[in-house]
């Protein structure tokens, strides 16, 4: 059962490689893509409840024994988000159906969607850091093509920022990497978490440490998120809400694994920086949000805005915390999601993004604009919508870790959220309508139905969190006791 720890990586990836012999067959292309996110999906299924009965599942390839060979490792953890990431996954490439059009459809945008989940998949489930770098260039490199799909100005001169961006963090990731071998001689992440606890977090290692907390930070938007409003706002809307929902998440995925499993011995130093970054973070997502008035900029402010509380509740580092983050984290992936398919849904039917131009649009479309005022709510953690849970058990670790300054930030960021969602909501919905009957473009089932499917997500997640409760609990077990980790990797008695 060990090989079902790779499929969530390969299954799309040979997909995507199929594809590209098929460009101009569009509906074999969106049967198998389709296909390919039921596929993970089930896989990770099976994968989470192996996990609860035989504990943390590892694959090493070529029969090389960890740490001399790569490592695939299924815990709670990167199991749930990769069962995340296929569900999400799914959802978008239905809306993609109808709203992507079919000369991107022809230039590949499928075989490039199954070759991001591949990269973003094989992030979460790789035990090796190298290995981390490579699925993490798998993803970039199909978001680069992704970002640019289309060929229009604007796409083409956020891209060269997004990637420039990128090319610089992935160098910073590589010295990182190189550094930490010379150091330590390993790069498989359990043998590394052993080695530095046998040897101690020395300031050399601190330093390191920091380097990697640069990267993720570009990676995830983490204080460095200048790049991410202007790379999220201009794909289309299929592709925006993958990049909402799933990239960032792999960057702050890649902080929690790296500073509760490597680096967390020297937590007054690591994860007090992550405090202050995640704190100027909300700082300036809320900033970003309130002063625009476009709506792709304000959702794009609001990623920088999640991204910050997230890690937030990585910097408070309590078990409690850490478990309001990760539902925050899965709630994060489904809402934003949601948000980015509602806004293109609006953009779609104004043919503008500006809130200034737009208003009554709930006397034409009464469904879009409730399900946007829920999503709203979901955001600012409003029971019992999925946002709630996180944001209490975050507010609940500050308490107990005494970090007040961090609580009262993370508060802020929920009031910032509802402010600003509100006024797209009430300048968008309300007041007389610019549509006429003649004019109204009837909706799409391949548009609403996705956002009607994620906002059941969204309600399910809030009222029956005890689904997922065991895996979550156990996802925290895992990251805030790292020996369950190393003795699951080394196999160590």
């Amino acid at each position: 059962m060990n090989n079902l720890v790779v499929l969530p990586m390969i299954i799309p990836l040979l997909i995507g490689v199929l594809l590209v012999f098929f460009p101009n067959y569009v509906r074999l292309q969106r049967f198998l893509t389709l296909l390919s996110m039921i596929g993970t999906l089930v896989v990770s299924i099976i994968l989470l409840n192996l996990i609860q009965t035989q504990g943390i599942i590892t694959l090493e390839f070529g029969d090389w024994e960890a740490p001399f060979g790569i490592a695939f490792v299924a815990d709670s953890f990167a199991t749930l988000l990769v069962l995340t990431t296929s569900l999400i996954s799914a959802i978008i490439v239905v809306f993609a159906f109808g709203t992507i059009g079919e000369k991107r459809e022809k230039l590949y945008f499928y075989a490039f969607v199954n070759f991001l989940i591949a990269g973003v998949n094989g992030s979460f489930l790789t035990g090796d850091l190298f290995n981390l770098f490579v699925t993490f260039e798998v993803m970039l490199l199909a978001s680069y093509a992704l970002i640019t799909l289309g060929g229009k100005k604007a796409q083409l001169r956020e891209a060269i920022k997004y990637v420039a961006i990128n090319v610089f963090a992935s160098s910073l990731f590589l010295i990182a990497i190189a550094y930490l071998y010379g150091a330590i001689g390993t790069l498989n992440m359990a043998h590394i978490s052993e080695r530095v606890a046998e040897v101690g977090q020395t300031p050399l290692l601190t330093v390191i440490s920091l380097v990697f907390l640069l990267v993720f930070s570009l990676k995830s938007g983490l204080l460095l998120y200048q790049w991410l409003p202007g790379s999220y706002s201009v794909p289309p809307a299929a592709i925006a809400a993958l990049f909402g929902a799933l990239l960032t998440k792999v960057g702050i995925y890649a902080l929690y694994r790296v500073f509760t499993l490597i680096f967390y011995h020297e937590p007054q130093i690591t994860h007090s920086i992550i405090a202050v970054m995640a704190i100027f973070t909300i700082v300036g997502g809320s900033i970003g949000a309130i002063a625009f008035r476009d709506v792709k900029q304000v959702i794009t402010y609001n990623v920088v805005i999640a991204v910050g509380f997230i890690l937030a509740a990585l910097a408070i580092f309590t078990a409690t915390s850490i478990t309001g983050g990760i539902y925050y984290l899965l709630h994060d992936m489904i809402v934003k999601a949601l948000l980015f398919l509602l806004a293109g849904t609006i953009i779609y039917l104004t043919k503008t993004s500006r809130v200034d131009a737009m208003s009554g649009l709930i006397r034409n479309y009464p469904a879009l604009g409730w399900f946007f005022f829920i999503t709203v709510l979901s955001l600012t953690g409003i029971p019992p919508l999925s946002g709630f849970l996180g944001k209490i058990l975050v507010g609940q670790g500050a308490l107990e870790a005494g970090s007040y300054i961090l609580l009262g930030f993370t508060f802020l960021s929920s009031m910032v959220v509802l402010y600003s969602l509100l006024r797209i909501f009430m300048g968008t919905f309300w007041g007389e309508t610019i549509i006429s009957e003649e004019e109204q473009i009837p909706l799409k089932p391949f548009m609403i139905i996705p956002s009607a499917i994620l906002i059941i997500l969204t309600f399910a997640l809030g009222l029956a969190p005890e689904f997922i409760a065991p895996y979550v609990m156990d996802a925290t077990d895992v990251l805030m006791e790292p020996q369950l980790y190393i003795d699951a990797v080394l196999g160590n008695d």
